[in-house]
């Protein structure tokens, strides 16, 4: 009895209702990326993908081998926690956010607690605040703290300065504070190379606050089954209801660990996350990187789609969008797709527009429950 739920970070497709009340108007991940040379996707559409309801650019195949449908989220948000959160069954409030920076107590809460010096504070993009900062946080016992259009408190450093053991004991000082403040994330960037060259490293953590109520993970592992997070998975629910976790570095690396696990075999949920979508691609405004990621991921759906049995369920899904096109390197307030394989639904069902992330956790639930009934 296996269900496996892969998150592909960011994979947006079109703007939401209220996409303008976000500044999103126009926004759409997937038909940005779909328009680079190379992208080449032919399972992703024979599951369903270009059947989606609004998918007009990309072609619809007769007999899809999933179901597909729509989502659009409930919360208010376009935040990686929301709207895994969401697909999981808990709707979020939206997270306070700082776009002019964190206030003084905070920052000076976070110097005396750490013993850190706080450079910065200001919403920056990653890959520019290490560049333009990097030089003087090598400097003395400094940090970089940066915030971005989301609930984060980023924290980088380089790790010749400040070993990624001292840099997660910052974070984790920082989560305490951060809960006083309503941030949603303190995540910990730590980076390497020289001035003019350099560069963050995979070991990426985040640390987040915990959802504020039940998810379908939890009730999973209530019931005894195993909950597998892969990627940042355990991360993103603050360990709460997850059995095993394991750490990846790309999104080969996790697709690579997806496969090892489902080979190995479990009783349960295995979900992944594959950042570097959003990571890499979406916040660097990459789309030719996205789309050859993209690629790269349909060119592995076939050896996945192998180990799903007629009983098992496949979920592809995503958490918010990260449109690569626009001038904004912040999350896009977009729908996002939903496509099934296996037991959950008929082959090419169209389910359509639905709101609410959460019928993701609807329909695992109803899946295990099934899958249990039909056992007794």
């Amino acid at each position: 009895m296996k269900a496996v739920l892969i998150t592909l970070d960011s994979l947006g497709i079109g703007g939401a209702r209220d996409a303008a009340d976000f500044g999103d108007s126009g926004s759409d991940t997937l038909r940005a990326v779909s328009r680079e040379s190379g992208f080449r996707i032919p399972n992703l559409l024979n599951l369903g993908l270009g059947n989606i309801d609004n998918i007009d650019y990309l072609p619809a195949v007769s007999s899809p081998v999933g179901a597909y449908a729509r989502l659009t989220e409930k919360g208010k948000n376009k935040d990686t926690l929301a709207g895994h959160w969401e697909l999981t069954g808990v709707v979020a409030e939206p997270f306070r956010t700082y776009p002019d920076g964190f206030p003084a107590t905070l920052i000076e809460r976070f110097e005396r607690d750490t013993g850190y010096k706080a450079l910065v504070n200001k919403a920056y993009s990653g890959t520019e605040v290490i560049s333009e900062y990097g030089a003087r946080q090598m400097k003395g016992k400094n940090v970089i703290v940066y915030t971005s259009a989301d609930s984060v408190l980023q924290i980088a450093a380089h790790t010749d300065v400040v070993p990624l053991t001292e840099l997660y004991d910052i974070c984790k000082a920082a989560r305490r504070i951060a809960d006083d403040y309503g941030i949603a994330r303190v995540i910990a960037r730590p980076f390497q190379g020289a001035p003019g060259s350099f560069y963050r490293t995979s070991d990426r953590r985040d640390f987040s606050m915990p959802p504020p109520s039940r998810t379908v993970l939890d009730e999973l592992s209530e019931l005894g089954l195993d909950v597998i997070g892969v990627g940042k998975i355990n991360d993103i629910f603050a360990g709460r209801g997850i059995t095993q976790t394991y750490h990846t570095d790309s999104n080969a690396d996790g697709i690579n660990r997806t496969i090892e696990l489902m080979k190995r075999g479990f009783n349960g949920l295995l979900f992944v996350n594959l950042v570097d979508f959003d990571m890499l691609y979406g916040h660097r405004n990459d789309a030719e990187g996205y789309a050859r990621a993209l690629t790269e991921f349909d060119a592995a759906l076939p050896g996945i789609l192998s180990l799903i049995s007629p009983s098992d369920a496949l979920i592809l899904t995503a958490d918010h969008g990260c449109d690569p096109s626009t001038p904004s390197t912040d999350h896009s307030r977009e729908d996002v797709p939903a496509l099934f394989y296996g037991a959950p639904y008929a082959r090419g069902m169209n389910l359509g527009t639905i709101t609410g992330f959460d019928f993701v956790a609807k329909t695992l639930r109803n899946f295990f429950a099934a899958v249990s009934a039909a056992k007794k």
